[in-house]
């Protein structure tokens, strides 16, 4: 990690065109993350799934075994760009998922769910993301660690490519959360890899007298490029700067609505410094194992 990175030009990275994956490639070489030698990566699916599934996109499940895929729709297309991240062979939450504390659930499954299951409706009809006559439901692809959130993409997108991806912030409730499914893989890494793999400060408001954290965030940093990541209540923003990234959660729903993580140790003391932070090693957090 000798070559400075500075992270404040981030959105402009996100921008396209560009290879789909290369930017998630290069984010998680930046901080280091390399697929362990014994990794065993967390497989899509079983054989037996596999083959239910097949059959069932054929037409040639008899409904006399259990139904290992309630809640699927096998009118709907899955978006290329899911089933390649599954199979990329650098994927940081495949090979390591304990990064991440998030579930995957694939096949996608629909919200609302005919079962019963998920904790998500579909869409109002009143919404501003599909016509009045279109598909309200939601494909879900991905849960937080307790399944109190889920990300889906629009059913009535889910013949395109690379669809957009919403996030229930309510039971009845999906705000923005990605332009697309591989621009939220990306978000994916960058909220969870740096505060294990890089220089970790964990704080919260009251370590900020005076000038308010967020208006020292938009003085000293640039925002990355993503929407605001909503989870467990947070509103969520991501600044970057020279080595160094920082999210502020300013609902400050969670218990340190502030993380500084940096590739390196005099990354995160200059970003502390340039917030005005007062020093204190024993609040340090080195680079997990």
């Amino acid at each position: 990690m000798t070559e400075m990175i500075d992270y404040g030009r981030f959105a402009d990275r996100l921008a396209p065109p560009r290879p789909r994956w290369d930017l998630l490639r290069e984010f998680q070489e930046e901080w280091g993350y390399a697929v362990p030698a014994d990794a065993t990566p967390w497989a899509k699916w079983s054989e037996d799934e596999h083959r239910t599934y097949i059959r069932r996109l054929k037409g040639e499940w008899t409904g006399e075994e259990d139904d290992e895929f309630e809640g699927v729709d096998f009118s709907l297309p899955v978006p290329r760009a899911l089933d390649e991240w599954w199979e990329l062979p650098f994927n940081s939450f495949t090979h390591s998922p304990r990064l991440y504390w998030t579930n995957p659930v694939y096949p996608p499954t629909v919200r609302p769910d005919p079962s019963g299951y998920g904790v998500a409706e579909g869409l109002p009809k009143d919404n501003p993301y599909v016509g009045p006559d279109d598909d309200l439901r939601v494909c879900v692809f991905k849960a937080e660690y307790e399944y109190c959130n889920e990300w889906g993409y629009l059913a009535a997108e889910a013949g395109q490519d690379d669809p957009r991806v919403l996030v229930t912030i309510s039971d009845d409730e999906w705000v923005p959360q990605a332009r697309s499914i591989s621009e939220f893989f990306v978000q994916l890494a960058v909220q969870r890899l740096p505060a294990s793999l890089g220089w970790c400060l964990r704080l919260d408001a009251g370590d900020f007298p005076g000038v308010p954290v967020g208006e020292r965030l938009d003085a000293a940093y640039r925002p990355m490029g993503f929407e605001p990541w909503r989870e467990l209540g947070v509103h969520s923003l991501a600044y970057g700067g020279p080595d160094v990234i920082v999210h502020h959660d300013r609902e400050n729903a969670c218990d340190f609505p502030v993380t500084i993580s940096a590739r390196t140790r005099d990354a995160l003391a200059a970003a502390a410094r340039t917030l005005g932070w007062e020093w204190d090693d024993a609040q340090v957090e080195p680079p997990a194992e």
